[in-house]
């Protein structure tokens, strides 16, 4: 993964905590008891978030990695947190510079789609977000 540019650097705290919130954990959407059902998704991913509704920057992608059922940061500019359910599901909380944003969806083996939202500095902003493996 290349360094962010910087661009990346100015991104309005409302698109980085919309970036934050693709990894927020959210009770009942990934079961945390089913790490060796959500290991076939282990490995290195990249997330593109794309803004659907509000003033926040318009894409936005960083690399997480998997392990088990946990999600995390793997570099770049978010701080990324999330669970992986046995049947794909996920859930994820993104946040950079005090700012987060909340995101659930789905991974299959090779890639993922899900939703945003988050409501920041730049306002209420929300749209959708997809994976795939790095």
């Amino acid at each position: 993964m290349t360094a962010p540019s910087p661009s990346i650097a100015t991104f309005s705290a409302g698109w980085l905590m919309a970036a934050s919130a693709v990894l927020a954990l959210a009770p009942g959407v990934a079961d945390a008891k089913t790490p060796r059902a959500a290991a076939g998704r282990d490995g290195s991913w990249t997330v593109m978030i794309m803004t659907e509704a509000g003033s926040c920057d318009q894409a936005f992608s960083f690399p997480v990695q998997i392990v088990g059922n946990r999600v995390m940061s793997s570099g770049g500019v978010a701080d990324v947190t999330g669970s992986v359910g046995g049947g794909g599901s996920v859930s994820m909380r993104v946040s950079s510079g005090g700012s987060f944003a909340i995101d659930a969806g789905r991974l299959g083996p090779a890639s993922g789609t899900g939703r945003w939202s988050d409501r920041g500095s730049a306002g209420v902003c929300s749209g959708r977000w997809q994976a795939t493996r790095s």
